[in-house]
């Protein structure tokens, strides 16, 4: 979909096309070259392969919940000699959007072929909802990352994969110059940004390209988060509490 700020994915399936490669290279980053397994190819060579990465998400075994409503996208598990080594989370989003296109998306599906092109479809009405950045997401990715940190078996912390553009939201509210940590550890968030290829043909899915690779540790990502880049100051608000009170 395009923006304002430019051409963003809304669906977060999109992040898995051409097998899950954007899961492969987070998987290579944090545990090198080895075997990337779905659930259902792990249960088949169970027992026949000696080390190898596991994932655990949509349509490969379940998604991991943590207490009551927290929920982790994907698990990426390490496994040596059957065991359980070690393993990373990993959240993926795209965009939320408010409303819904629904009634438009059907509204195309069931035109004639023929008239693919008419205007006469129900309008969407839907937008992209920027604000859900700072309300919603970056408190639940610190609180994911938190609880990963505190695992005996996460040594390589969270993932974070997103388009560029909406990560630049992000730093709209934490800034785009947090110190960036040497290498992944258990208290690390590693952001992987993708943005979309140039146009295709009708028919043709646009190239999902790599754009930034970053790594902060949560304890600065969090700071951030408080106190802000262009956090306004006590005096700011007193003035505008002064101002409030002596208009009329």
């Amino acid at each position: 979909m395009t923006s304002p700020h430019g051409d963003v994915i809304i669906c977060p399936n999109r992040f898995y096309a051409d097998n899950y490669a954007v899961l492969r290279r987070a998987a290579e980053d944090a545990f090198g070259s080895i075997p990337f397994l779905l659930f259902s190819e792990y249960i088949e060579q169970r027992g026949k392969i000696k080390e190898c990465v596991v994932v655990l998400g949509k349509n490969s075994g379940k998604e991991i919940q943590a207490g009551r409503s927290l929920s982790i996208d994907w698990i990426l598990a390490r496994i040596e000699g059957g065991q359980l080594a070690e393993y990373i989370g990993l959240e993926i989003q795209s965009i939320d959007i408010t409303g819904n296109y629904r009634d438009a998306w059907h509204g195309y599906k069931n035109l004639p072929i023929t008239k693919k092109n008419s205007e006469e479809l129900p309008s969407s009405n839907h937008g992209l909802n920027w604000a859900n950045v700072h309300k919603r997401l970056i408190p639940q990715l610190i609180r994911k990352g938190i609880i990963c940190s505190r695992s005996n078996l996460v040594k390589k912390g969270l993932y974070f994969i997103l388009p560029e553009v909406v990560f630049k939201k992000f730093e709209d509210v934490v800034g785009a110059d947090i110190p960036h940590a040497a290498k992944a550890a258990s208290d690390t968030l590693t952001v992987f940004t993708y943005q979309l290829g140039a146009a295709e043909q009708a028919g043709w899915h646009r190239q999902l390209l790599p754009a930034r690779t970053l790594r902060f540790t949560l304890n600065d990502f969090s700071t951030r988060f408080i106190s802000g880049p262009d956090l306004p100051s006590g005096e700011a608000l007193d003035a505008a509490v002064q101002r409030v009170l002596g208009s009329e």
